[in-house]
C-alpha cells in the first residue's frame, strides 16, 4: 500500500510536477473559478488526502470533516502557532492557519494523509492555504458589499414608503443621514423604469449612475421588472429618457411634478404613463396634462364636498387618519397585494384599513361609482394646500351632482364618451353596463346577453379610443366613471349610506 501511495506521489515531484500543480492552483484564482470549495477539493485530490476547512468553533466551511485536537486547533486559530504537523495513529496531519476578514474568525486548513508529507506536498498545502485565504477574503468582501447594498436598498424603500403615506418629515429625517439634501425640496417627479426582472438590478444601478445619485432609486416591491425613481431635479427626466433609449426592452413612464406629500399620486401617474410608453417610438412617455374633471369643477364647491365626504374620519387621530387615507388612495389605484408591497405591510392590513374607511363612510367600494367618488375626494384632499377663498360655508351640503352639473364638465364628459359612438359595436353601452356591474365582465355579459370575453374585448377596444386604461382600475377608469355620472348615464353613488358591521359604524355608536 505504501508503495502505491509513493507512486502516486511522484506526480508532485520535480520541477515539471511543480509547474503542473502551480498552474492548476492558479486557475482557481481566475474569475470563473473563485470558489474555496473547489480549491479544497483540488487539494484533496492532488495531495491524496482528506482535507477540511473549519473555523475556530468547529464549523465546517469546506471539505470533509476530520477529527481534530481542539487544543491544537485553538493554538492555531489564536495565533500562538501559525501551523502544526504531527503523526497520530498512522495519520499524518498538517494544520495551517487561514486568516479571515473581521468579524469572521480565523480558520484552519487541515490535511490528513496516510503517507508522510514530503517537500512537494508541503509546498502544495502551503500555497493552497494562501489561495483559500485570498478567496475567503474576496468572498467576505463581496458578501459585505452585498449586505451594504441590500441595507441601502432597504433604506431607500423605507423612505419611499414614508412618502407614500405622506410622512414627509420622517422621510427627510431618514434620507438626511445618507443622502443630505436629497429631499430638501417641496416637489419632485416620479418615474417608473421597466425592464425584464432579470435585468432589474443592473438597471437600478444604471439609474443611480444616470441621475448622479441625486434621486431616490428604489426597486419596486410590487412589480419585479420596475425601478421607481423619485427625482427632485428636472434634468433627471432627460437622463432617464436617454437611458431607456439606449437599452433594448427598457421603457420609461414619468409623472407631472407633484408635492412630496403627493408621491403616491405621482407614482400612479408614472405607472399610467408607462402603459403609453410601451407603444411609443422612443419608449418613454410623461403623464399627459390633459383636462382633468376636477379642474372643471367649482373649486369652492369641490372643497366643501370633499370635506363633507371625508368628515367621518375627522374624529380620528392625525396619524391614524393619514394612514387610512394614504392606504385607501393607493388601494383604489392598485390591487391590495401590490398596495401592500408598496407600503411594506400585509395585504390583510391594507384590506382592514380600507374596510375601516368603507365603514366610516358607510358605503361600498365594490361599486365603481363609489370608488370614483372617493378617489376624487382623496385626490382633492391631498392636492389642496390651502382652502380656496370662501370655502367651508357649505361643508356637507354640496352633492356630487352639483359638482358634475357644470356646463364645462358636462361638455367634457359628452366629448369624451362621444368618441365611442363611431364604433358600430355599441362600445358605449357595453362600457356603461360593465361599470354598473362593478367592472365584472360576467355580470355585465348576463345583462347584455353576450359572452364575458366579448365584454372584455369591447372594454379593451374602448381604451385606445378614450386614451385611458380601463381594465386596470385606477385614475383613468375613475375619470370615465365620472364622465358617465356627469352625462346621467349612471346613478349617483351612495355615500354615507348604511354600512353596518364595523365598530366605527354609527350603528354601533
Amino acid at each position: 500500500m505504501a508503495g502505491r501511495e509513493d507512486a502516486r506521489g511522484q506526480r508532485t515531484s520535480g520541477a515539471g510536477g511543480q509547474a503542473e500543480w502551480a498552474r492548476e492552483l492558479l486557475e482557481h484564482l481566475r474569475p470563473a473559478g473563485r470558489d474555496p470549495n473547489r480549491v479544497v477539493a483540488w487539494l484533496a485530490g492532488t495531495a491524496h488526502a482528506t482535507v477540511s476547512l473549519q473555523d475556530g468553533t468547529g464549523r465546517l466551511l469546506a471539505g470533509t470533516r476530520v477529527p481534530l485536537d481542539e487544543a491544537l486547533v485553538a493554538d492555531v486559530t489564536s495565533g500562538r502557532i501559525a501551523s502544526a504537523a504531527l503523526e497520530d495513529r498512522g495519520r499524518h496531519l498538517r494544520l495551517v492557519r487561514v486568516e479571515r476578514s473581521r468579524p469572521a474568525g480565523t480558520a484552519v486548513l487541515a490535511v490528513v494523509r496516510r503517507a508522510p508529507f514530503d517537500r512537494d506536498v508541503f509546498e502544495i498545502v502551503t500555497h493552497a492555504a494562501q489561495v483559500v485565504e485570498l478567496l475567503l477574503a474576496g468572498h467576505e468582501s463581496t458578501a459585505a458589499g452585498l449586505r451594504l447594498r441590500r441595507a441601502t436598498s432597504d433604506l431607500r424603500l423605507a423612505i419611499l414608503q414614508l412618502l407614500m403615506v405622506e410622512d414627509t418629515v420622517s422621510a427627510r429625517r431618514v434620507a438626511a443621514g445618507l443622502w443630505p439634501g436629497l429631499l430638501d425640496t417641496d416637489t419632485a417627479c416620479v418615474y417608473v423604469v421597466e425592464s425584464s426582472p432579470g435585468e432589474r438590478d443592473r438597471l437600478a444601478e444604471e439609474c443611480v449612475s444616470a441621475t448622479g445619485e441625486r434621486a431616490l432609486v428604489v426597486r419596486c416591491p410590487a412589480v419585479d421588472g420596475h425601478v421607481i425613481v423619485l427625482a427632485p431635479r428636472d434634468s433627471a427626466g432627460q437622463e432617464l429618457r436617454a437611458l431607456a433609449g439606449r437599452r433594448p426592452g427598457v421603457f420609461l413612464g414619468g409623472s407631472a411634478r407633484q408635492g412630496l406629500a403627493r408621491t403616491a399620486a405621482a407614482y400612479g401617474q408614472a405607472v399610467s404613463a408607462l402603459a403609453v410608453a410601451r407603444f411609443h417610438p422612443d419608449k418613454a412617455a410623461l403623464y399627459a396634462e390633459r383636462t382633468r374633471p376636477e379642474r372643471l369643477m367649482d373649486p369652492v364647491g369641490l372643497h366643501d364636498w370633499t370635506a363633507g365626504v371625508l368628515s367621518p374620519l375627522d374624529t380620528l387621530s392625525h396619524h391614524t387618519r393619514a394612514e387610512l387615507l394614504a392606504t385607501t388612495r393607493l388601494g383604489l389605484e392598485f390591487t391590495a397585494v401590490n398596495t401592500a408591497k408598496v407600503l411594506g405591510v400585509s395585504r390583510n392590513t391594507v384590506r382592514a384599513r380600507m374596510d375601516r374607511v368603507e365603514s366610516l363612510l358607510r358605503t361600498d367600494f365594490a361599486d365603481l361609482t363609489v370608488r370614483a367618488a372617493v378617489h376624487l375626494a382623496l385626490n382633492c384632499q391631498v392636492g389642496l394646500a390651502e382652502p380656496p377663498p370662501g370655502a367651508g360655508a357649505r361643508a356637507g351640503a354640496v352633492r356630487l351632482t352639483d359638482l358634475l352639473s357644470g356646463t364645462a364638465l358636462r361638455t367634457w364628459a359628452a366629448d369624451l364618451l362621444g368618441r365611442l359612438d363611431a364604433d358600430g359595436r355599441d362600445l358605449r353601452r357595453t362600457l356603461r353596463t360593465w361599470i354598473a356591474a362593478g367592472g365584472n365582465a360576467e355580470r355585465a355579459a348576463q345583462k347584455l346577453g353576450m359572452h364575458a370575453q366579448t365584454v372584455r374585448e369591447h372594454v379593451r377596444r374602448a381604451e385606445p379610443v378614450l386614451e385611458r386604461e380601463l381594465l386596470a382600475a385606477g385614475s383613468d377608469l375613475y375619470e370615465v366613471v365620472l364622465a358617465h355620472l356627469a352625462t346621467g348615464a349612471l346613478d349617483e353613488p351612495r355615500l354615507h349610506g348604511t354600512k353596518p358591521g364595523h365598530p366605527d359604524s354609527p350603528v354601533h355608536e
